[in-house]
C-alpha cells in the first residue's frame, strides 16, 4: 500500500501512541516560534525528578538556559556536547553553596521510566526561514528525533528528497532543532532510514 505524506504521518502518530507517545499537533504547543524545546515538559520533569534533592525553580531555569545557549553556529560541537549531557548527565552547582551538587540526567533511565514522551507533527519553527518538520519525537520536552516523510505515490519525489530536506534546508534554516537531535528518520512508507546529523 502506498501512502500520501499525511497518511504516513498519521500511521507513525498512531503507532507511536500505541507505544505511549502522546500525539500533539504543533500548533497546540505554547512557545515562541524560534524555540524548539517544550520548556514546560522539561521543567516539570526536572522539578519532579530532583524534588528529593530540593532542586529550586532557579536551578531548573539554569539547566534550561544551559541547553538553550549551546551555540547553533557550531552545530557539530553543540550536538556532540548535548549528546554527552544526555547520555552521561552533568553536575549542577547549587544556588546554596552549602548544599551538595546534583548530578542531573535529562532522561530517566531507570526502570520507573518517569519520562514524558510526545510525538509532535507539523510544528512551525522559524529560524532564517520558517520550516515545518513532519514529525518530532520529544522526550521530556527535548526534540531527540526528527521525522521527514515523502510519498511513494509521486514518481518525482523520493526518500532522498527527505534526506536533502533534513540535511541541507532544515540544518541551514532551523539549526536550533538539530542541537538536540539524536536521530533523523526518513520514510516513504515503503523504505525507512535513520541517521545522525
Amino acid at each position: 500500500m502506498k501512502f500520501t505524506e499525511a497518511q504516513l504521518e498519521a500511521v507513525f502518530a498512531t503507532q507511536l501512541e500505541q507505544e505511549g507517545y502522546k500525539h500533539q499537533l504543533g500548533g497546540s504547543i505554547s512557545r515562541k516560534e524560534d524555540e524548539v524545546l517544550i520548556e514546560s515538559d522539561l521543567r516539570e520533569f526536572l522539578l519532579a525528578r530532583y524534588r528529593k534533592n530540593s532542586i529550586t525553580k532557579n536551578e531548573v531555569e539554569s539547566i534550561i538556559l544551559k541547553l538553550k545557549t549551546l551555540p547553533a553556529s557550531d552545530l557539530y560541537e553543540s550536538n556532540k556536547e548535548f549528546m554527552r549531557m544526555l547520555s552521561d548527565g552533568f553536575s549542577l552547582k547549587r544556588e546554596d553553596r552549602s548544599q551538595k551538587d546534583i548530578w542531573i540526567y535529562l532522561i530517566d533511565y531507570s526502570k520507573e521510566n518517569q519520562n514524558t514522551y510526545k510525538f509532535v507533527n507539523q510544528l512551525e519553527i522559524t529560524g532564517t526561514q520558517k520550516r515545518i518538520p513532519d514529525g518530532i519525537l520529544y522526550i521530556n520536552g527535548i526534540p531527540v528525533v526528527v521525522f521527514e516523510f515523502k510519498t511513494a505515490i509521486q514518481e518525482n519525489t523520493t526518500i532522498h528528497d527527505a534526506y536533502i530536506q533534513l540535511t541541507v534546508r532544515y540544518q541551514r534554516d532551523i539549526p536550533e532543532l538539530f542541537k538536540y537531535n539524536a536521530f533523523c528518520v526518513i520514510s516513504d512508507g515503503v523504505n525507512s532510514l535513520y541517521f545522525t546529523i
